[in-house]
C-alpha cells in the first residue's frame, strides 16, 4: 500500500511502532556486548515486505543472526518469540495479526528473548493473569527460543566470521593504588549515607579533581571514571547479597512512602491524579474527547483507530538537569506505551463508555521507575474523571543484585554462583542504574495486565523472574491499598466540563442523505448545533457536545432518518395546496401528501374549500413507497370529526 497524505509520500520520521520494534530489538542486543567495547556499533533492520506475520519478532532474530555471523564481539545467539492464549486456553507460538488483533478477546500476549534458557527481554499484556501462568509461559517461550539459537547456530558455524579481539586498555597502576588509597575507604559510607546520590557524587568530584592533578595534561580520564563505577557496582552488589544493606536503608521488599491524591488541581480538568512514591513524582490528567477525537494510526501492518491514548513526559527538571524541552524521546514513547499498555486491559467497552481517552502523564521528580508511577497516576486520574474501568492499576520496578559466573558477568566479580541473589523491591538510584535487572510489573488485585524487562547480564534464570513477580505481586497490593484509599471507585459522574456523548442507531442506507453532497448537510448540522458528528458504517451515530448542541444534533438527525410506520397518527403543518390535495409538514425534513379523497368522509369539491396553508392537521400514515420517498396520509382517518370540529372548515 502507499501510506501518508495526499501531499506527502515519503517517509519521513520513523512511526511509534518502528520506534517500540527499535527499542525491543535494542533492549535484546545491548546485554550481550563486552561493556569494554569503545567502537560504535550500528545494527540497521530493514523491513523489505510484510504479511499477516509479526515483523518485530523476525527482525530480532534477524539483528541476532547479523551480528553472531559478524566479526563484532558478541556474545549471540539470542531468540526471540511471541506467545500467548489468544482465542482459547491453547498456547499459540508466534501468532498471526489476524489472531492478536482484537486485545479486548485474547488473555495474554508476551514478547520474550532470551539465550542458553535465560530471559533478557520481555514486553507483554494480559488480562489480570495470574503471575503463576506467566511464569509458565515463559518456560514453554525458553523451549522455543532454544531452537532459534540453535539454528542460528548451525548458519553461523557454515558462514561466521572470526571474532575481531579488541585490545582492553589498561588503567595506570598508580591510578589503581592512589584509588585504592585515598577513594575506597570513603565509599561505603557515601554510598549508605541515606542522602541520595549527594555524597556519592561528591566523592567522585573528588577522585575526579586527584586524577586531574596527577596526569595534568590529559583529557581522557574514562579509565579512572570506569575504576570508580565498577567499584561502586561491587559494593552494591556485595553489600545487597551479603548483608541484605540498600543505599537508602530499606529492606529488600520494602516500597518507599507513598502519596496520592484524585483530583483537586483544577475543576477545568476531567479528570487528573498525583502519585509519589519516595523521590519519584508523577501527575496525571486525564482528557475526554468524542470518536472523532479518536487517533487514526497508519502502520505497516494495519490500519486502526485507538480511543485511548496515555502520553509521558520526562521533561529535565524531573532529574534536575537542563536539556532540550518538547521533543518527545525514544524513551519517553516507550514508557508511555508501556503504561497504555497496563491501563488498556481494565478500560471500559466503547458500548459502555464511547469516550476517546486521553491520558498525560508528566514527571514532575525522578528517582526509579516514574513509568510505574505513571500507571498509579493514572489510575488516580481515570477513577477522578468517572471512567469506569474494571480496577485499579498499579506498577512496581524490581532489581536484581546477583553473583554469576557467566561469560558476561555482573561487574560485581566476587566468588558464587547464579544462586546468589537477591530480588530489590521498588529500585531507584544506584539500584537501578548499577542493578541486573530491570523488571516492571503492573497489575491489579487479581493479576497481572503488563510486563517489562531489560536487563544488564546475560539473561536471568525464570525461577527468579518467578520469585520478582510474586515479590512484586505483594508491592503492587500495598500500592493499591494506597491508591483506594484515596479513591475507592471511580465516580459516579463525569466531569461537566467534559463533552456529552450521544448515540443512535440509523438505517445505514440513509448515511449518504446525513452526509449530503460534499458533506453539505452534515457540516450545516455542525454549525447550527455546535457540536461533532462522527458515523460508522454500520449506522451508529455519536453526537458529542457542550450543554445543548449534542441534543439538538441528535434530534436533527433523528429527524431526517425517521422512518415513518403505516398507521402511525401525526399532526402537521399544511404546507402547499393543490387541486388534488395537500402536502403537511411530518417534521423539518420529511412532507406527506393527503390525496384529496382523503381529506374528508364527505366529498370535497375544492380542497381549498375547507383547508388553508399554515393549518395544523391530524393526519395518519396510510402508505410509504421507500423507492420514490413518497408518503401518503388521511386526515379521515386520523380524525374523521376533524372539520365538522374545526371553524375553519367549508361545511
Amino acid at each position: 500500500k502507499i501510506s501518508g497524505s495526499r501531499f506527502v509520500k515519503r517517509e519521513g520520521k520513523p512511526s511509534e511502532d518502528a520506534i517500540l520494534a527499535s527499542r525491543v530489538i535494542d533492549r535484546t542486543l545491548r546485554p550481550l556486548f563486552e561493556q569494554s567495547i569503545r567502537h560504535a556499533v550500528q545494527v540497521i533492520v530493514t523491513v523489505i515486505s510484510v504479511d499477516d506475520n509479526d515483523s518485530t519478532i523476525l527482525a530480532v532474530n534477524a539483528a541476532s543472526l547479523a551480528l553472531a555471523v559478524s566479526n563484532i564481539p558478541w556474545n549471540g545467539p539470542i531468540g526471540c518469540v511471541r506467545i500467548g492464549k489468544y482465542t482459547s486456553e491453547t498456547l499459540e507460538i508466534n501468532p498471526s495479526q489476524k489472531l492478536r488483533e482484537d486485545d479486548s478477546k485474547y488473555k495474554f500476549d508476551l514478547t520474550v528473548c532470551g539465550k542458553n534458557g535465560n530471559i533478557n527481554m520481555i514486553e507483554a499484556s494480559a488480562h489480570q493473569t495470574e503471575e503463576k501462568e506467566l511464569e509458565e509461559t515463559l518456560t514453554q517461550a525458553s523451549k522455543e527460543i532454544t531452537k532459534l539459537e540453535d539454528f542460528q547456530k548451525k548458519i553461523v558455524k557454515e558462514i561466521g566470521k572470526p571474532k575481531k579481539i579488541i585490545e582492553k586498555e589498561m588503567i595506570d597502576p598508580e591510578s589503581v593504588k592512589l584509588f585504592n588509597e585515598n577513594i575506597l575507604p570513603q565509599m561505603p559510607e557515601a554510598i549508605f549515607a541515606g542522602a541520595g546520590k549527594a555524597k556519592i557524587d561528591e566523592l567522585h568530584n573528588v577522585w575526579n579533581k586527584m586524577v586531574a592533578e596527577k596526569y595534568p595534561g590529559r583529557e581522557d580520564f574514562t579509565l579512572e571514571d570506569n575504576l570508580f563505577d565498577d567499584t561502586e557496582n561491587d559494593i552494591l552488589h556485595k553489600k545487597a547479597i551479603e548483608e541484605n544493606k540498600r543505599p537508602d536503608g530499606r529492606k529488600m521488599d520494602e516500597v518507599r512512602d507513598l502519596y496520592a491524591q484524585a483530583g483537586g488541581i483544577s475543576t477545568v480538568l476531567h479528570g487528573s491524579g498525583i502519585f509519589y512514591r519516595g523521590g519519584t513524582h508523577v501527575l496525571s490528567v486525564l482528557t475526554l474527547g468524542g470518536p472523532e477525537d479518536r487517533h487514526m494510526v497508519d502502520g505497516m501492518q494495519a490500519k486502526a483507530e485507538k480511543r485511548f491514548m496515555h502520553h509521558y513526559n520526562f521533561p529535565p527538571y524531573s532529574s534536575g538537569e537542563t536539556g532540550r524541552a518538547g521533543f518527545t524521546n525514544r524513551r519517553e514513547i516507550g514508557h508511555g506505551a508501556l503504561a497504555e499498555k497496563a491501563l488498556a486491559m481494565v478500560l471500559p467497552s466503547e458500548m459502555d463508555f464511547p469516550y476517546t481517552i486521553r491520558l498525560v502523564s508528566e514527571s514532575m521528580a525522578s528517582n526509579g521507575s516514574t513509568s510505574q508511577a505513571s500507571i498509579c497516576a493514572s489510575t488516580l486520574a481515570l477513577m477522578d474523571g468517572g471512567v469506569p474501568i474494571k480496577a485499579p492499576v498499579a506498577g512496581i520496578a524490581m532489581g536484581l543484585m546477583m553473583y554469576t559466573t557467566s561469560p558476561q558477568p555482573s561487574p560485581y566479580k566476587g566468588e558464587g554462583e547464579m544462586q546468589r541473589y537477591k530480588i530489590l523491591t521498588d529500585i531507584q538510584g544506584p539500584e537501578d542504574h548499577y542493578g541486573d535487572m530491570d523488571f516492571k510489573v503492573a497489575g491489579t488485585h487479581t493479576g497481572v495486565t503488563a510486563i517489562q524487562l531489560d536487563v544488564k547480564v546475560e539473561g536471568v534464570p525464570i525461577k527468579i523472574l518467578g520469585e520478582a513477580m510474586m515479590q512484586a505481586k505483594n508491592a503492587r497490593l500495598s500500592i493499591l491499598d494506597t491508591l483506594e484509599k484515596e479513591i475507592s471507585i471511580p465516580r459516579k459522574d463525569i466531569s461537566p466540563n467534559a463533552p456529552k456523548i450521544l448515540i443512535i442507531k440509523i438505517n445505514p442506507e440513509m448515511i449518504g442523505m446525513v452526509i449530503g453532497g460534499g458533506g453539505k448537510t452534515i457540516k450545516e448540522i455542525k454549525e447550527n448545533s455546535g457540536a461533532e458528528i462522527t458515523i460508522e458504517d454500520d449506522g451508529t451515530v455519536y453526537f458529542t457536545g457542550k450543554g445543548e448542541s449534542a441534543e439538538l444534533a441528535k434530534k436533527t438527525v433523528e429527524e431526517m432518518t425517521r422512518e415513518f410506520k403505516v398507521g402511525e397518527v401525526f399532526k402537521g403543518e399544511v404546507v402547499k395546496i393543490a387541486d388534488f390535495g395537500v402536502f403537511v409538514r411530518l417534521n423539518h425534513f420529511t412532507d406527506g401528501m393527503v390525496h384529496i379523497s382523503e381529506m374528508a368522509p364527505f366529498r370535497v369539491e375544492r380542497v381549498s374549500d375547507i383547508i388553508k396553508e399554515g393549518m395544523i392537521v391530524p393526519v395518519k400514515v396510510i402508505s410509504i413507497d421507500r423507492e420514490k420517498g413518497r408518503i401518503g396520509l388521511s386526515i379521515k382517518e386520523a380524525n374523521k370529526d376533524f372539520f365538522n370540529q374545526n371553524k375553519n372548515g367549508a361545511r
